[in-house]
């Protein structure tokens, strides 16, 4: 294997695999290191308690949080990282999330770039990653250039009765953008057979649209792209004045490897590539690569997010629940002048999913019985802003080991969406007094652990002094690197953040291609 590409991608997710697709086809040599491997194809893919039980898939890292404690972090290292996993709700940020926005907790930052920057990507992004959806139904869309690719995946009996029912109550529910390879039409032919194994699942018959099956896989059809797997990378080097990254030093089966390229460009995760931007200190990079604003790992986010199930007066025979979306509180109300956040529907919970979760046994006993749960249980996912603060940062320790400190914030907006979701239970056909807490997506007593939304840390803006990257997501201080995962987020808004960064990598991607000419 030659070791200097055209470019470098570490990382292959949401970011890295849809920057390889763009590149690909220009026949530039693109070397991308993934840390992960092929995740094995099996039948445990579709088996709730090897996944949520077991944990079988979940990265068997370490590490700490702010008071020192170790936890495991819900992570996933796999050709396509975190989107193997994901629920592939792929929404565009709204147009005012690109602006400043003031919270009850304090201010969502403006970004650097305006929506309709981004718009002919997510645009592309919505293309590539097959995205259904109907336009026109959420009143806080934002413009689009084009419909959507594929038609709504439809609701399921129950789920169709809960979208009559809130329309019925003046709501404005919608049909959740959703990237699976889905015909039903033609059911015959279609790949997604609408199982109840999607979100928080591998798909077994890869008929999700995540970065391995639509973005990796593709791109490897090119010659000029090569995927090493199992490359763990552990710092960046520079030449001598700092101003370029001149070897990135990988850990492959064990043993140290170097590789340079003309542009490298970073797509670990937020937490990851903080991490390889901060060992990568040297003379010319006292306090880390990149990191003359000492803001490498500071402004974590990763959602205010609560998961609950509602117990249905009728049984939730539903297998695809991850139909429906709503977003009437997204920015406020009359009785509350500050931005709530998105509700949308969870995969459809499973009995193994409940082992260990006190908060549903205590809640439901003795009115219903665990195994009547999973069949009238209504799974919800609520999703408010959480703000930037500097403290809330990743740091590595004396032995290099991850250390995420983070203290929650604008926690109000929260609260107050609860109490309007559990208003209307009674209107919804639900047990108004079943409303349970779910613990699954957390998985951990440590609520940072569960960082599946997680963003900011090397953020993007037009001043080096309080910003990582410029506009095109390249370092202020280095000539020749990038970020492309969500790292790059000034802010994170309400909704999923996947097709933000799938968008933007389509973007970085047009301007790699331009300066490699």
């Amino acid at each position: 294997m030659s070791d200097h590409y055209d470019v470098i991608i570490v990382g292959s997710g949401a970011g890295g695999g849809t920057l390889a697709h763009r590149l690909a086809p220009s026949g530039k040599r693109v070397l991308v290191l993934e840390r992960g491997d092929w995740l094995p194809r099996e039948i445990e893919n579709w088996d709730a308690e090897a996944v949520f039980v077991d944990n079988r898939y979940v990265s068997p890292d370490t590490w700490l949080d702010g008071h020192g404690k170790a936890f495991q972090p819900q992570v996933h290292y796999f050709v396509g990282g975190a989107t193997k996993f994901y629920g592939a709700a792929l929404y565009r940020l709204r147009e005012r999330d690109f602006g400043e926005l003031k919270h009850h907790g304090g201010i969502s930052p403006a970004w650097p770039i305006g929506y309709e920057v981004m718009e002919p990507y997510y645009t592309a992004a919505e293309n590539l990653y097959q995205v259904h959806g109907a336009r026109g139904e959420d009143p806080t869309e934002p413009p689009a250039s084009a419909p959507y690719p594929f038609p709504p995946v439809s609701h399921e009996p129950r789920i169709q009765r809960l979208f009559d029912d809130m329309a019925a109550v003046g709501l404005h529910p919608f049909h959740s953008p959703c990237g699976v390879m889905l015909d039903e039409v033609r059911p015959e032919r279609s790949a997604c057979i609408r199982c109840a194994t999607c979100d928080g699942f591998p798909c077994l018959v890869h008929a999700k649209a995540d970065a391995d099956v639509v973005a990796m896989r593709p791109a490897l059809e090119h010659d000029n792209v090569t995927l090493l797997r199992n490359a763990r990378v552990r710092r960046l080097e520079t030449d001598d004045r700092g101003r370029a990254v001149s070897a990135v030093v990988a850990e492959v089966e064990g043993e140290e490897q170097r590789f340079s390229a003309d542009v490298v460009v970073l797509s670990a995760g937020a937490v990851n590539s903080a991490a390889i931007l901060l060992a990568s200190a040297s003379d010319r990079h006292p306090h880390g690569l990149a990191n003359g604003s000492d803001q490498v790992g500071r402004n974590y986010v990763f959602h205010n997010s609560r998961a609950f199930l509602a117990v249905s007066k009728e049984k939730n025979d539903t297998r695809f629940q991850k139909t429906l979306g709503l977003n009437d509180y997204y920015f406020g109300d009359p009785d509350f002048d500050y931005p709530m956040g998105n509700l949308q529907m969870v995969g459809k919970s499973s009995a193994p999913m409940y082992k260990g979760e006190k908060p549903i046994e205590t809640g439901l006993a003795p009115a219903f019985a665990l195994r009547d749960v999973a069949e009238h249980a209504v799974d919800f996912w609520l999703s408010v802003e959480d703000l930037p603060e500097p403290d809330n940062r990743v740091t590595l320790n004396g032995d290099g080991q991850v250390v995420l400190q983070y203290t929650p914030n604008n926690q109000e907006p929260m609260d107050q969406l609860y109490h309007r979701t559990k208003k209307h239970l009674g209107h919804l056909g639900m047990h108004p007094h079943h409303l349970v807490p779910r613990n699954v997506y957390m998985k951990n007593d440590i609520p940072v652990a569960g960082c599946a939304h997680q963003a900011g840390t090397v953020r993007f803006g037009t001043d080096p002094a309080t910003s990582v990257l410029d506009v095109s997501c390249k370092a202020h201080e280095v000539d020749n690197l990038y970020v492309v995962d969500t790292s790059f987020f000034p802010s994170i808004g309400a909704v999923n953040p996947a097709l933000t960064a799938i968008a933007n990598a389509l973007r970085v991607g047009d301007h790699l291609l331009e300066r490699l000419g």
